[in-house]
């Protein structure tokens, strides 16, 4: 119960923020990633308060031997940038640069939606499902090359497998 009153206080904190800072609105959001145009850097003191809790704030959290609320921190396990983070960074960032709309402050936006928020919504749930079948897909036909392998003769199986990065992340 007490995870759940944790997680319920941490996204109204968060759905706050994103409010009072402006990136419920697309056209401030648009403004500041239009860098060529008329520049809105207004958004570089959220993104600057962000990075400065997260800098003082970590350093102290992951030197606990475990979170407050869970039985372990979830940190992936991946560390290379590949074709797929790259793809996914890029059609995350073009919806953001077309909408100026990102997960977070259009979750927040369901309480007051127009029809940009109602186009969005739909398109980021289609893209999530998307990727999770594949994700599923192509971790379907690593097992099968690995069983290929484990059945001939004379080649390592000990090969690593490491959890995705959608495995240990928050969506």
């Amino acid at each position: 119960m007490i995870r759940n009153l944790t997680s319920l206080l941490a996204g109204l904190v968060f759905g706050f923020g994103l409010a009072l800072s402006g990136m419920t609105h697309p056209e401030k959001v648009l403004g500041f990633l239009d860098v060529a145009g008329k520049w809105n850097a207004s958004l570089l003191f959220v993104l600057g308060g962000a990075v400065g809790v997260t800098l003082v704030t970590f350093r102290f959290i992951l030197r606990l031997s475990k979170p407050v609320l869970a039985e372990h921190f979830f940190i992936t396990k991946e560390t290379k940038i590949d074709r797929p983070l790259i793809l996914g960074a890029t059609l995350f960032g073009i919806g953001w640069g077309i909408s100026g709309y990102c997960p977070g402050p259009a979750i927040a936006l369901i309480a007051s939606p127009n029809w940009e928020l109602l186009a969005f919504l739909p398109a980021a749930i289609l893209g999530a499902v998307a990727e999770k079948f594949f994700e599923l897909r192509a971790q379907k036909k690593s097992a099968e090359q690995l069983s290929r392998k484990v059945t001939q003769p004379g080649i390592p199986t000990d090969t690593p497998i490491t959890e995705s990065p959608s495995d240990s992340s928050c969506g």
